[in-house]
């Protein structure tokens, strides 16, 4: 897929157009990695993330505080292998017939394991594993829609407000501040307040997403 179609296929992420990103880029493409290969890793940060939120409810003090930290640090790790796979891909010139396999399912496995691991933590609420499942089932929905049009022969959509960087980005910042909290010794239902957001999210992204197919399709 040469330049400008492939961009266009390709989720918009400003780190990718930074010096950093590009120099880990290739210094991933010299190591022998693979754009596949880092996009199965991803699925294992995200376990490790889902597993440390998982953790947060069977410990207390310091211990689980630092387990919102390790699962904040998943996330982005998660996210990191996202942005990596596709840059050595691309840019190295690492493109596979199989590569959209790759780039798509492990995403969704990554989501379940972060989003029902989140529903387990600490501060998710007696409700909390129905909303990590909702949460889970709507991130599937998002990505089946953006698919779903691209089938179509629409472009790829990836609109928010809750698409995967921003359930992550959520994700993130309530682990982090759980953390604080549970440090500073305040009870506060920060899991279940951020399993609301992506899943609210979530819906209205699917319902933005396939309005936006439909006119896309319907003008031509």
């Amino acid at each position: 897929m040469a330049g400008t179609q492939a961009d266009a296929q390709r989720r918009p992420i400003s780190a990718r157009d930074t010096r950093w990103a590009s120099a880990c880029a290739r210094w991933l493409t010299r190591s022998g990695a693979t754009p596949n290969g880092i996009s199965v890793t991803s699925v294992g940060f995200g376990v490790l993330a889902g597993a440390a939120f998982w953790g947060t409810s069977q410990t207390e003090g310091v211990a689980r505080a630092l387990l919102f930290l390790g699962a904040a640090a998943g996330i982005q790790a998660r996210l990191l292998c996202n942005l990596f796979d596709g840059m050595v891909a691309v840019e190295g010139g690492l493109r596979t017939k199989s590569g959209e396999i790759f780039n798509e399912l492990p995403d969704r496995f990554a989501d379940w394991a972060v989003l029902l691991g989140a529903g387990y933590a600490v501060g998710a609420g007696p409700h909390g594993v129905v909303l990590g499942w909702a949460c889970a089932l709507l991130a599937i929905l998002t990505a089946y829609v953006r698919a779903l049009g691209a089938s179509a022969k629409a472009s790829q959509h990836f609109e928010g407000p809750m698409a995967k960087q921003h359930r992550m980005a959520v994700m993130t910042a309530a682990a982090v501040v759980a953390a604080g909290s549970g440090i500073a010794g305040v009870s506060w239902p920060v899991m279940t307040w951020a399993l609301w957001i992506v899943a609210l999210g979530s819906a209205l992204t699917v319902v933005r997403r396939t309005l936006a197919i439909i006119r896309e399709l319907e003008a031509r």
